[in-house]
Order: C-alpha cells, then sequence, then structure tokens
C-alpha cells in the first residue's frame, strides 16, 4: 500500500527517515512531499531580547522552528556571549516548551527546560498558570500562524507574556508539482498523512483536483507527536477538515500503531 507523507524528510542516525523506515517495516510504501516553506523574520528584534534575560521572567517556545530561530540568533551575533554568561543566565529562569521535538532542540542550545510533555499549547498554558505568577512578561517567540489559545489563557490569568513573531508560514515552492508528478507516476496513494493544520490548507485542493472521484478512496492521518501541533478550530486557513474536499478520516490498523502516526476520530453528526 502507498502512503503519502506531507513532511520534509529526517534522517535519523542511521541515515533514513524514521517515518519511512517503521512504515516499511509494515510493508507500506511511504513517499515524503515537503508541504511547508518559512521565513525567518525580526531576528535582531529578537537577539536584542535575548541578551537581555534581565527583563523578562522566562521563556516560551511551542514549536522546533521558534528554537529555530533562537538558533540563528546565537550564530549571527550573541553566541559568544551567550556561551559566557547569557545561557547561565536564562537557566536560572524558567523555560516553558510543547513536545519532545521542541524540547529535544531548547537542550541543544544548553537550557533546561520545563512542561514538555504537556503536549498542546493549552495544557501549557495551564502548568504555566500553576506556578507562582511572574512580574516580568515570558518572552514567546512564535510563528505568524500561532494560535492564541496560550496568549488567551495567560492574559486571563494575569501572566505577562511578549510574543514576537520570528518566523512565517507558506506553502513549499515545489509543492504543486511534487504532488501532481507523484500522482503521475505512482497514483492516488491509498493513504495521506498531514503533519499540520497548514499542510492541510495548502495541498487539499491539489490532491483533490488530481484524485478526482478517487479523493473519496483515500484515507488520511495525521502525523507528528501527539497529533497536530495547534488546533484546526480556530486556524485561519480555509480549508480546516479533510472531509471538506471528499477524504475519509480513518486509520490502517498496523499504521494506527506506530508512535505519532495515529488515525483522526471518525467524526460525529
Amino acid at each position: 500500500m502507498k502512503v503519502l507523507l506531507l513532511r520534509d524528510p529526517k534522517e535519523d542516525e542511521g541515515g533514513q527517515d524514521p517515518y519511512v523506515r517503521e512504515l516499511g517495516l509494515c510493508g507500506l510504501e511511504a513517499t515524503l512531499i515537503p508541504a511547508l516553506s518559512f521565513e525567518f523574520l525580526s531576528l535582531p528584534a529578537l537577539s536584542e531580547k535575548l541578551s537581555r534575560p534581565e527583563s523578562y521572567a522566562g521563556l516560551v517556545f511551542t514549536s522546533p522552528r521558534a528554537v529555530e530561530a533562537a538558533e540563528l540568533c546565537l550564530q549571527r551575533g550573541v553566541g559568544e556571549v551567550w556561551s559566557r554568561s547569557l545561557k547561565d543566565r536564562w537557566n536560572a529562569k524558567p523555560v516553558y516548551v510543547v513536545g519532545d521535538a521542541t524540547a529535544s532542540r531548547v537542550n541543544k542550545m544548553g537550557l533546561d527546560t520545563q512542561g514538555g510533555s504537556c503536549g498542546n499549547a493549552e495544557k501549557l498554558a495551564e502548568f504555566i498558570c500553576s506556578r507562582e505568577p511572574p512580574a516580568l512578561p515570558l518572552l514567546f517567540p512564535c510563528g505568524t500562524l500561532k494560535r492564541e489559545v496560550l496568549p488567551t489563557v495567560l492574559r486571563n490569568r494575569g501572566i505577562p507574556l511578549e510574543p514576537i513573531t520570528v518566523y512565517g508560514t507558506g506553502p513549499h515552492p515545489s509543492l504543486q508539482a511534487s504532488l501532481s508528478s507523484y500522482c503521475a507516476h505512482q497514483g492516488v496513494p491509498a493513504s495521506i498523512a498531514f503533519f499540520s493544520p497548514s499542510g492541510i490548507a495548502y495541498s487539499l485542493q491539489h490532491i483533490q483536483e488530481l484524485a478526482g472521484p478517487r479523493v473519496q478512496q483515500i484515507k488520511v492521518r495525521r502525523g507528528g507527536q501527539g497529533g497536530y501541533p495547534t488546533s484546526l478550530r480556530g486556524s485561519q486557513h480555509p480549508f480546516l477538515c479533510p472531509q471538506q474536499c471528499g477524504l475519509r478520516v480513518r486509520g490502517h490498523p498496523r499504521v494506527a500503531r506506530l508512535p505519532g502516526l495515529l488515525p483522526l476520530p471518525t467524526p460525529t453528526a
């Protein structure tokens, strides 16, 4: 069975993408097509804020991409000072994260993390609210498509938060061509795994056009730790549900047991 994964390829220690390897062990033929591209924004402003830990109560990271923006700041400007003093000064404050992938990347910067097991921004907000309220704001590097759940919960609880938009999300420039080539050479896949609401928004219409009536035969799955890193509800994208394009949301029993690749719940009336 052919499975299409709409995500960037990421090699593990064995030199192979872990999803392709695990699906192959289940007898499934997986193909990776990148769905998203990213543009980093406001890095000088982020560097300036990272150089002033005394102005903040801590840091909040809800995506690996936001951590990557901070890493770029270290490479381009504050790296030497970071190693000498800034890292320890930030480590004296809480650094809140969502998910193991984000936590791992923050740890590589030399920072300890809290809240990684929360799983989503809403649970992380509750975790932050369970701590002693800070007098200074939490610095929150984020993307253009961030949800407002965490800022709203913290604001309602009187916890100051200072967001700074450090990356924008858009469709991968070769997404449409890659989908067309895939369907032309391999046919309509039996299953597609989406890894973000943005990935759905930018690819779903192309998939519907390429598959035609056969779109109803495609099974849809969600990927990523704990499902989507953000909820489809409240998204700014026009295509919120695969069902809107005729896709059936269900899971292959073997694939459903793979960590991080879970069937979406069957929608109810």
